[in-house]
């Protein structure tokens, strides 16, 4: 009877601890805002009866923190997935051999452009890169080399190519136009007196106060000053026919190689991929941009259907980014 009742119990509390402990848990790293990502997260817990254990960036180390834990963790992996909010960092882990492909339902519909050619990761909620206007400005740009007009010499403002999403703006730019003409823009960039700011934000709210004419910054920078009644306006570059198109940076969802709990890693890519999350993002402050047709969004902003979008692989742009580093960092110090 002993017996009995000693391998109930053992049977007992071994269930309730695969319930609550392994079945029943995703552990996700994520460097979107934890401010737009985690209500998210939440959704997928009340939708789904998962605990999410969340790791969230924090603002001193953003994109690369928990990329490089991810990284450290390479032989004994602790997260299931990996909610980036850019493609690049995506493409570091994959060549590290720290990712798994699966291919999402749920990524049907979403441009090739912005999914990884073996399903190593998905994009989904973008952001683009578009200029911010002073309504004041009596002449306006509509592409990204007339940063090098004449015309507009000493009038315009572009966040440091070091970092963040302008560093991936430069790279793609370089992959596209090539090395030569790339510098060539970037030199006649300086002698036109393009000033440097610290962030996309900084260059938002310089021409929000009319210190600048234009920059070019993320589509989310340039509607939070909008909805501030900041008077300024919106253009999106190069969209005529022999243009290169907007660059448009999706937030990207992979699952980590040997997760330990592979069943809810699959699934909360599903949830973060589907329709309903990205109406989610594009209807909260950030704004983002559907990948998805047909889903609603912020009125501010064109749908992804309705925008020129520039053709790149992200692979050879994250390649570009590491390559051209040196150079943009002599660039910076004439």
């Amino acid at each position: 009877m002993l017996k009995t009742t000693l391998a109930f119990l053992l049977l007992f509390f071994t269930a309730c601890s695969k319930d609550n402990t392994t079945d029943n848990i995703v552990t996700v790293y994520v460097s979107e805002d934890q401010v737009f990502s985690e209500p998210i997260l939440q959704d997928f817990e009340k939708d789904t009866g998962i605990t999410v254990k969340a790791v969230y960036d924090s603002e001193e180390s953003k994109s690369t923190g928990v990329m490089n834990r991810l990284i450290a963790e390479k032989n004994n992996p602790q997260a299931d997935v990996y909610w980036a909010n850019e493609p690049i960092r995506a493409e570091v882990l994959r060549k590290k051999g720290i990712l798994m492909p699966y291919k999402s339902p749920n990524s049907q519909g979403i441009s090739d452009v912005f999914r990884q050619k073996d399903d190593y990761w998905c994009g989904f909620s973008a952001r683009v890169r578009l200029f911010v206007v002073n309504k004041s400005a009596k002449v306006k740009p509509a592409s990204i080399f007339d940063y090098d007009k004449s015309k507009f010499m000493g009038k315009s403002v572009i966040a440091n190519p070091l970092f963040g999403t302008t560093a991936t703006h430069m790279a793609a730019i370089f992959t596209i136009m090539g090395d030569e003409k790339a510098k060539k823009f970037l030199n006649d960039l300086k002698k036109n007196r393009v000033a440097i700011s610290t962030s996309n934000g900084e260059s938002a709210d310089f021409v929000a106060t009319n210190k600048y004419d234009f920059s070019l910054v993320d589509s989310d920078d340039a509607i939070s000053r909008l909805r501030q009644k900041a008077p300024i306006e919106f253009i999106y570059p190069d969209q005529g026919d022999d243009e290169i198109g907007a660059f448009v940076v999706p937030n990207t969802v992979m699952i980590i190689n040997q997760a330990p709990h592979l069943k809810n890693a699959k699934k909360l890519v599903d949830y973060l991929l589907s329709r309903e999350s990205e109406q989610k993002l594009a209807l909260a402050d950030c704004a983002q941009i559907p990948l998805h047709e047909g889903v609603n969004l912020a009125k501010e902003i064109k749908p992804i259907s309705e925008i020129k979008v520039m053709q790149v692989d992200f692979t050879k742009v994250a390649e570009k980014l590491l390559k051209i580093q040196p150079y943009l960092k002599e660039w910076l110090a004439k």
